[in-house]
């Protein structure tokens, strides 16, 4: 993605917060975390402490966002630890359009981030599968997408560009790069498809699953903060990314000196605390492993097709990182699919 991020003019912020009944506001400071097409602040008043949010130009519609508020407030009622959103001040809608933006208003939710230990770890599988059943029946209008990153048109149009002549370079190297991605995406799709991918029931899933979605209180989940991605699809997609995004090693500015390997114990730990809740048949197990190549690869192609960059690191650095751990998936496929069948089961 380019550098740079958006932000809220002083004018701006004003004009949304008079749409709000949160009383006279004595303190506003913005936000830098999460997606930086969407700026946000965190508000005190004299009502409280709320969290607003621009989405981004263009990525929604007033319906997907409604659908996104109808499932979050469909959560909450049940007992789920889903962000409450605020009402404008007509309560006729929890989403406000002014000149061509939506914008949100949540309350404040303090917590802490993932501080990476088992319990943290179990939890989020276990809260991933309690909103997998909270959803299961879940109908409101109208419906969000039918998407996946499974077998997509999509992520291979963009590693058909990402290889192609005009985007290659002179070295040749984002080309072999994409056409290698593209061997492995396809390989892995032919494999979950083998296993029943088509026959699988879909439901409303969260689409955006990992630990910056979320915070913590004694390690266990205080809130769910982002439900911009809900969708229809196989709940088993969820779970994969879930364990992809949990497991992946990481964190170093250089993408280079990312290590191939993932931490087996995280993606069990998730895949654990999910089973305690919700179980899953043995050709569903056996799809995980794939179904984590298919997420990793489509997660990083995209950006990268569309800006050149994964955030502010280079789209080729990226793309070579994801294709070494892509092969590691691949080289250790058995050993995964024998510790995912083999995984003690925790309670919810």
């Amino acid at each position: 993605m380019p550098r740079g991020g958006a932000h809220f003019s002083p004018e701006e912020h004003v004009r949304v917060l008079s749409h709000y009944d949160i009383g006279v506001v004595h303190n506003a400071q913005a936000v830098s975390a999460g997606n930086r097409r969407a700026p946000k602040m965190v508000f005190v008043s004299e009502k409280g402490k709320f969290f607003l949010k621009r989405r981004p130009r263009g990525k929604d519609d007033l319906n997907r966002v409604a659908f996104a508020h109808a499932v979050q407030n469909h959560l909450s009622k049940a007992g789920y630890p889903a962000t409450s959103i605020v009402p404008t001040r007509d309560e006729e809608s929890t989403a406000l359009q002014i000149n061509h933006h939506i914008y949100e208003m949540f309350e404040f939710v303090s917590g802490n981030r993932y501080n990476g230990s088992a319990e943290a770890t179990l939890d989020a599988g276990s809260q991933l599968a309690r909103l997998h059943k909270l959803l299961v029946e879940f109908a409101a209008e109208p419906r969000p997408p039918r998407a996946s990153f499974h077998d997509s048109p999509t992520v291979r149009s963009h590693l058909k560009t990402l290889g192609s002549n005009r985007l290659a370079g002179p070295d040749k190297q984002m080309q072999a790069t994409a056409e290698a991605l593209m061997g492995i995406y396809n390989s892995s799709s032919a494999l979950v498809n083998q296993c029943g991918f088509d026959s699988w029931a879909e439901q409303v899933i969260h689409g955006d699953w990992h630990p910056g979605n979320m915070l913590f209180a004694d390690d266990r989940i205080a809130a769910v903060l982002d439900f911009d991605s809900v969708r229809i699809a196989p709940p088993i997609t969820d779970l994969a990314n879930a364990m992809l995004q949990f497991s992946i090693v990481g964190g170093r500015p250089n993408p280079a000196e990312w290590p191939d390997y993932f931490d087996e114990h995280k993606l069990i730990e998730v895949l654990t605390g999910y089973r305690g809740v919700i179980e899953f048949d043995k050709n569903k197990l056996d799809s995980l492993p794939d179904l984590m190549i298919e997420t990793m690869i489509a997660e990083a192609v995209l950006p990268v097709a569309a800006t050149g960059f994964f955030g502010n690191l280079s789209g080729l650095d990226f793309l070579k990182m994801i294709l070494r751990k892509a092969k590691w998936l691949e080289a250790n496929r058995d050993k995964l699919a024998h510790a995912i069948a083999s995984c003690s089961v925790s309670g919810p």
